[in-house]
């Protein structure tokens, strides 16, 4: 896969992911599967109900990202792509935004989904 075609596929995902994650996000079990695996915080999470538990029970019913960065690679080794993000996140009724950094190992099998996907707050 050319590098602007990763880059494209990266930041469509990026978009895709983060609308559903602020607006439905019960709806993001549609980029996962079975064999799938979440890392929230250091907390390991594998398969779509689980990830789509951890992510609906997170203590706020709204935020709103901003993406500061996307670094895309293709993987090889599956045909996939590393998508590495790092923005910040608003939640409702909070004054501060929070910075995170989260990565993402998309698969294909037809259309992409998230194999893994590891998740971090970044203080200081």
């Amino acid at each position: 896969m050319e590098e602007e075609q990763v880059e494209l596929v990266g930041k469509a995902f990026v978009d895709h992911y983060y609308h559903l994650f602020d607006t439905n996000r019960v709806s993001l079990y549609t980029l996962y599967r079975p064999n799938s695996m979440l890392s929230f915080e250091g907390q390991k999470i594998q398969g779509v109900e689980e990830i789509v538990l951890k992510l609906t029970q997170l203590p706020f019913d709204h935020c709103k990202h901003t993406i500061s960065t996307i670094d895309s690679q293709p993987s090889p080794c599956t045909g996939g792509i590393i998508v590495f993000v790092s923005g910040n996140l608003q939640l409702q009724g909070e004054e501060h935004h929070l910075r995170f950094s989260q990565m993402f190992h998309l698969v294909q099998e037809g259309s992409y989904f998230v194999q893994n996907d590891i998740f971090r707050l970044n203080y200081g």
